[in-house]
């Protein structure tokens, strides 16, 4: 078998996925967590008095909070197989990713294990926006003076 028969045999066999109902998923558990935070930084504003900007903090902390809980009880995972970039691009996602990493290498201690492998998955997220935030500041700095 060569190359070509193995990729047509594999393609084949490989289920294809509805993109288009993806999307809709993706946008509309993306929205509901959206939706959730608004809701608790209005009901932090509402219950402690506090300003938008500091409930809106509050609420980062919480909703951060939440997705390491629930990646550390072990049911995320499969909300993220179901809901795919919905619960991946908002910040839920990157408190799992960070937290999945920990959980993997824990067994290898706290310095060899997590400290050294904690941000594996999210070391890229980092990485590529300090870099597009460097050059944006660039570019805004061209255009604005």
């Amino acid at each position: 078998m060569n190359k070509d028969e193995y990729k047509k045999l594999v393609d084949g066999l490989t289920p294809k996925e509805n993109k288009s109902k993806n999307a809709i998923i993706a946008f509309l558990v993306g929205g509901l967590v959206g939706l959730l935070a608004e809701l608790i930084a209005v009901l932090i504003m509402k219950w402690f008095g506090i300003s938008r900007i500091e409930a809106y903090q509050w609420t980062c902390l919480i909703v951060i909070l939440l997705a390491c809980a629930f990646t550390a009880i072990g049911f995320f995972d499969n909300w993220v197989t179901k809901a795919k970039a919905g619960l991946i691009l908002p910040t839920t996602g990157f408190a799992h990713s960070v937290m999945s990493a920990a959980l993997d290498y824990k067994r290898d201690g706290f310095i060899t294990g997590i400290g050294a492998n904690v941000f594996k998955l999210a070391g890229s997220v980092i990485l590529y926006g300090i870099i597009s935030a460097f050059f944006f500041a660039i570019i805004g700095v061209v255009i604005y003076g």
